[in-house]
């Protein structure tokens, strides 16, 4: 358990908690495995992570205040069903954990319309409003039920529901009529697979809004390890689980059949007092390393005062009243599709087009519509 606290950057914009966002660029991790039956591949320890989440759960006083990045999550993901102005009698909230997102979904959701004048006027009534039956499962009993007894379940219809296997849905096609899920599919190893289900068991014309762990999340420490790994030992170790890209979750998306598909990237940034109280946390929240090839010798006195070390040297920042912490940026991938149905939009067919693009851009032919199309794309990024 960490002494102090870690603190999570002002935006400048009402939230659960003050955060930032950094935009990084970083060498690209992949993750996909073919979809199907059973998985072809296992990357991660299933038992081991249940183990963990139970372990995190029973020290429920720890577990509440380590879920800071989980709930932050949450609000944001469930922000994003302000904008489908539709009711859900039938929701199903995939790898629940502690029911986040039925917290969330209780609260006064903003308003976002405002007054004449511009100005944000009071909160609206909650997203539960919407919502008919809640339906939250995870593979941890001690972490789907530590909060059931909170006052946020009166104010929503939940029900808890424990899954045998993580990438198998017990349910009857078309039985939901939105399906979310918040940093859980990280720990997935058949992606595809649990993809296609979710596909399966929506409605037509029914959404599936997620958000997971992805990128270049923890990067710092990443890094960090690997370079006091190199110094002290010679080499490195698995000490963080692999993650998916944010193109990989596109692709896997669009082949378990979902269409108009929004997928975008949102970093978390939180500043710790140490690497101790970050790697504490993490373990707190049951987000320790699951990886099948994982090293399951605990890291070394050395390694561990070169990782501090060198965390500080590249990434640490001095505060205000001279402190030194470091920032751990979470990279959160959220992703939203659509089942396909009767009125789902589609594209013209090839060749109905009714302008050129050639006359569009100014003329030139093929090479000319290239370089306009390049001019215009440097001007973007000029902006």
């Amino acid at each position: 358990m960490s002494t102090l606290l870690p603190t999570l950057r002002p935006l400048g914009k009402a939230s659960l908690l003050t955060h930032a966002l950094r935009s990084c660029r970083h060498e690209r991790r992949t993750y996909a495995i073919s979809a199907g039956r059973a998985p072809i591949a296992e990357v991660f320890d299933s038992r081991a992570k249940y183990l963990h989440k139970e372990r995190s759960a029973r020290d429920v006083e720890q577990s509440r205040q380590v879920d800071y990045i989980r709930d932050e999550v949450a609000a944001r993901l469930c922000d994003r069903l302000l904008d489908i102005k539709r009711h859900f009698p039938k929701v199903l909230d995939f790898g629940a954990n502690a029911c986040n997102i039925a917290r969330v979904l209780t609260r006064p959701a903003p308003d976002l319309t405002g007054n004449e004048e511009g100005e944000v006027t009071e909160p609206g009534e909650p997203i539960a409003k919407r919502i008919g039956e809640l339906t939250c499962t995870d593979t941890s009993p001690a972490m789907l039920y530590r909060d059931e007894n909170e006052p946020f379940n009166q104010e929503i219809s939940v029900q808890r529901q424990v899954l045998q296997q993580a990438e198998y849905l017990p349910y009857e096609p078309e039985s939901f009529d939105l399906v979310m899920s918040s940093m859980s599919l990280h720990w997935i190893n058949d992606l595809p697979s649990v993809l296609t289900q979710f596909n399966n068991i929506l409605k037509p014309d029914a959404p599936f809004i997620a958000a997971m762990s992805g990128g270049d999340s923890l990067y710092e420490l990443r890094g960090s390890l690997q370079l006091a790994e190199q110094e002290r030992l010679g080499g490195i170790g698995t000490h963080i689980s692999p993650l998916a890209d944010v193109r990989d979750v596109g692709n896997l998306l669009s082949r378990a059949g979902f269409k108009l598909l929004t997928v975008d990237v949102d970093d978390i940034v939180v500043d710790y007092p140490n690497t101790s109280a970050l790697m504490a946390d993490l373990q707190s929240m049951g987000e320790a390393n699951a990886a099948l090839r994982r090293e399951h010798t605990p890291l070394s006195r050395d390694v561990l005062l070169a990782t501090e070390a060198i965390y500080r040297e590249l990434y640490g920042e001095e505060q205000e009243d001279g402190s030194i912490t470091i920032p751990a940026t979470f990279r959160t991938i959220y992703m939203i599709g659509w089942k396909e149905s009767a009125n789902t939009p589609k594209p013209l067919e090839r060749g109905t087009g009714q302008a050129n693009l050639t006359d569009v851009l100014g003329g030139g032919g093929r090479i000319g519509v290239i370089l306009a199309l390049r001019s215009h794309y440097i001007r973007l990024l000029q902006v």
